[in-house]
């Protein structure tokens, strides 16, 4: 008895390049691929700013060796490096890795602070560096015994001296930028007989 023969199936024939799915198929995964591109290409879009090297205190001139170019995408606000006001002075502290802001720079004849010396008659405490915050008190002798006058506040460090020698006094001495017009009554503050201390202000940090 013979078996019984079914239906031989009919084989798959390869689409050819004339076949509208392979034409459809190909267009989809290309504008697959360019849309990703683009995409990628659009979020890397990066522009390069300058960014504190070191610490900048106000009156600092920008110059080639106290700033890093980053390239970082942000809006505008910033200084660019295509073209960086080279001469220019910060008017505020500047954090090192900090991008500087337009607005945090001026020229240098509009900037009026003056950095005066001050000899701290205590050790300065460690976060007193460039940059950082302070007042300055005077502790004299009064009629009852000693008082303490405050001379200024919110004064900004510019430069700090430490004495740390082996035969050192352990006299410091802090920089602080004081507004010209107060220049003359700070000094005359300072001449009084007494010691001079500078004070930290603490959680006010850098300005």
């Amino acid at each position: 008895m013979n078996p019984t023969i079914g239906p031989i199936a009919a084989r798959l024939k390869r689409p050819g390049w004339a076949d509208p799915r392979l034409i459809i198929g190909l267009g989809l995964i290309a504008v697959s691929v360019w849309g990703t591109t683009s995409l990628v290409s659009r979020a890397d879009h990066t522009e390069p700013y300058l960014v504190a090297r070191d610490t900048l205190t106000p009156g600092t001139p920008l110059s080639e060796r106290n700033v890093v170019v980053s390239h970082v995408r942000i809006g505008e606000g910033y200084l660019s490096a295509e073209d960086p006001p080279w001469g220019s002075v910060v008017t505020r502290t500047i954090a090192p890795g900090e991008l500087i802001p337009a607005s945090a720079v001026d020229e240098p004849e509009d900037f009026s602070s003056r950095p005066v010396a001050v000899a701290s008659s205590l050790p300065l405490a460690e976060g007193i560096e460039p940059g950082a915050v302070v007042d300055v008190w005077l502790i004299r002798e009064g009629l009852v015994g000693s008082e303490s006058v405050l001379v200024a506040s919110g004064l900004v460090i510019d430069q700090v001296d430490r004495d740390s020698g082996a035969f050192s006094s352990g006299a410091e001495t802090a920089y602080v930028l004081v507004p010209a017009d107060e220049v003359g009554d700070f000094l005359a503050a300072l001449a009084e007989e007494g010691d001079v201390v500078v004070v930290g202000t603490a959680g006010r940090g850098t300005s």
